[in-house]
């Protein structure tokens, strides 16, 4: 199972109060409910997420085994169970990983655990053996001992893109812990979205396997264009006569201008959709959002006063 770590995903301290994780998951809940984003599937992954996140970090007892085991949290009694039997049975001597004990084997391939000179043989040693390499990692026997190996660390890495390289698949170089990652990214991706990379997180240790990349994508504000979801909004300003007569505007896109048709008596704050205009569809190789323009009327300044005659005029006939 790979690590998620709640705490980032809903953008909160490990020393974060309970008060301070309600009030993050209800702000996250309301931005990404699937009912306010119907045409993006990236939310409704981040909405489960989130509910995910605040499911366990909202109940204490879940909080304080997830803290101490990780992605393993949910085995944390389990694993506690078989501490105590060993414990009661004389022989885990409450060493805990840290102990002077170690693992090995008789020569037949029987496994054993000790921490204070005492061995274990059997199904009972071979039970824990099972679930010390389900929690933390594998082994391999050999020879006249064993190998056990541990899984690499994880890593976490920010990756800040503007709004038009999100738009568009395009391949980037990280440098994690030394090395550089060639990635492609696809078009699509959103703001606070994470992918992991399976295998390129830290070395395994004896042979076990590697830990995995988790990337969070941080996307940020266009001084164009607003994103939400697969959708793209932005303010396009026309002229009290443009918008009393009709007419034609230029509208920036993602691809360009185009021209749009102003109907006549347009009301400020009317909005028109673009269908397709809008951010592409994240995997969804050929589908987009739309774009929605809302025209903003900008009065005339600084008339003269035939102008304003003219307006009387027109006042006078209302």
């Amino acid at each position: 199972m790979a690590y998620i770590d709640y705490y980032q995903v809903l953008g909160v301290d490990k020393t974060a109060s309970q008060d301070d994780i309600k009030k993050a998951f209800r702000k996250l809940a309301r931005k990404y409910h699937p009912d306010l984003n119907p045409n993006d599937a990236t939310a409704k992954d981040k909405f489960q997420a989130i509910n995910e996140a605040n499911e366990v970090l909202s109940d204490p007892e879940k909080r304080k085994k997830y803290d101490e085991y990780g992605e393993h949290w949910k085995h944390a009694d389990e694993f506690e169970a078989q501490k105590r039997a060993r414990q009661q049975a004389g022989g885990f001597g409450g060493a805990g990983f840290g102990g002077a004990g170690g693992f090995g084997t008789d020569g037949n391939g029987t496994y054993w655990y000790s921490s204070d000179g005492q061995e274990f043989s059997g199904s009972s040693a071979e039970g824990f053996s099972d679930f010390f390499e389900q929690m933390f990692g594998h082994r391999t026997r050999g020879g006249g001992g064993t190998n056990t190996g541990f899984r690499g660390q994880d890593f976490h890495a920010d990756l800040n893109l503007s709004l038009r390289d999100a738009a568009r698949t395009h391949k980037q170089v990280l440098a994690v812990n030394g090395k550089n990652v060639r990635i492609t990214i696809p078009a699509g991706v959103a703001d606070g979205q994470v992918i992991r990379l399976k295998g390129y997180g830290g070395e395994g240790i004896n042979g076990g396997p590697a830990g995995d990349l988790y990337i969070t994508f941080v996307i940020t504000d266009d001084s164009v264009f607003k994103r939400l979801g697969d959708d793209l909004y932005v303010d396009l300003d026309i002229d009290l006569y443009t918008a009393l007569l009709g007419g034609e505007k230029l509208v920036d896109t993602l691809e360009g201008q185009v021209k749009l048709k102003v109907k006549p008596e347009t009301q400020n704050g009317t909005k028109v959709r673009l269908k397709g205009k809008g951010f592409p569809v994240y995997k969804k190789e050929g589908q987009y959002g739309d774009l929605i323009v809302t025209y903003s009327v900008k009065l005339p300044v600084n008339l003269t006063e035939q102008q304003k005659e003219m307006f009387r005029k027109i006042q006078s006939m209302n």
